[in-house]
């Protein structure tokens, strides 16, 4: 197989300018030739890949034609609604804020979460306790599948954490889910009205790994960085020139009312390291050739490899579309 030899640099992008203009033009192809639309929408959370999405429609498509939603919640952090309003500005893109918290209490997020929690810490008080999800590392490291713990922290910042039962586990995350549905519908209500399209802000590891949720942040017209690892969408944050601010942010959930990493929540790996491991992993690198490179055994990275495939598998059906049944 021609391919280059496994290098932690293997992800740079060589031509950056060159890429960010192939992606520029389907952008373009795309709203105003294929679809003849005005432009495009973009939900903005002032976290890195809806940042790029916004930088790549305002230099491509002219800022006048992209229109930025930002929507907040109870749970969301005060970072996310000023870096994206910083983010809007430096590019000049009109925005709107669209505070979700009503509609969300309208289907009873929020109680529905928190009526699953109080089934694993009665004691839990939603008015000032906070809480988030977290997957165990060990799923890493040895030949199991990921073990997820609910943790509460209460107002004197006293914390504790159990294994949390499936049952709860599904509640808390088909309710906290109507967060993403929500600004789903919100996005398409302002590409409608405006005869825009929506542009999704997926990374591919996002897609890959089924880190979506489908028909929320999953739902788009399409996703200009669908096949960029995280790191590639820094180096491109960095050469549309996104404010500094959202680039050295730790990239968040910005789902549960304690804050709580990408990393902790669901990737297990720092990007640094996950990037370069997903490429050898897709594209046939053996454990050996990774192992030496990324300086770990090739039984961990076999492990590692493994839980990719798990990931890949289990989440099929996020990435499936509509099943459209013959008639006989």
């Amino acid at each position: 197989m021609n391919r280059p030899p496994f290098s932690k640099d293997i992800l740079k992008i060589k031509d950056i300018e060159a890429m960010a203009d192939h992606l520029g033009a389907l952008l373009k192809e795309e709203i105003f030739v294929k679809y003849k639309r005005r432009g495009a929408v973009v939900g903005i959370s002032g976290g890195i890949d809806s940042s790029v999405s916004m930088a790549l429609a305002a230099k491509y498509i002219g800022a006048e034609r992209v229109f930025g939603v930002m929507m907040p919640e109870k749970d969301s952090s005060p970072d996310s609604e000023s870096l994206a309003e910083k983010l809007a500005k430096k590019f000049g893109v009109p925005h709107i804020v669209e505070n979700i918290r009503p509609a969300l209490e309208g289907f009873k997020c929020y109680e529905r979460r928190d009526e699953a929690i109080k089934r694993v810490f009665p004691e839990f008080d939603p008015l000032t306790d906070k809480s988030k999800i977290g997957i165990n590392k060990t799923g890493l490291d040895q030949k199991l599948p990921p073990v997820f713990h609910l943790t509460v922290i209460d107002k004197n910042g006293n914390q504790k954490s159990k294994i949390i039962p499936i049952n709860e586990y599904l509640q808390i995350v088909a309710a906290s889910n109507f967060k993403q549905r929500c600004r789903m519908s919100m996005v398409y209500y302002y590409a409608e009205k405006m005869h825009y399209m929506v542009i999704g802000t997926a990374n591919k590891h996002e897609i890959d790994q089924g880190f979506f949720v489908k028909y929320g942040d999953g739902g788009a017209d399409f996703y200009p960085q669908a096949n960029l690892y995280k790191t590639q969408v820094y180096q491109l944050a960095e050469y549309l020139g996104v404010p500094d601010e959202i680039i050295q942010r730790t990239p968040t959930t910005d789902t549960y009312s304690a804050e709580q990493t990408q990393e902790e929540f669901f990737y297990q790996l720092p990007f640094e390291i996950m990037d370069p491991m997903w490429y050898g992993f897709e594209n046939g690198y053996s454990p050996d050739e990774v192992g030496e490179v990324m300086g770990m055994p090739a039984g961990e990275v076999q492990i590692i490899f493994d839980n990719f495939a798990r990931k890949k598998k289990t989440t099929e059906y996020l990435r499936a579309n509509p099943y459209y049944f013959p008639v006989i």
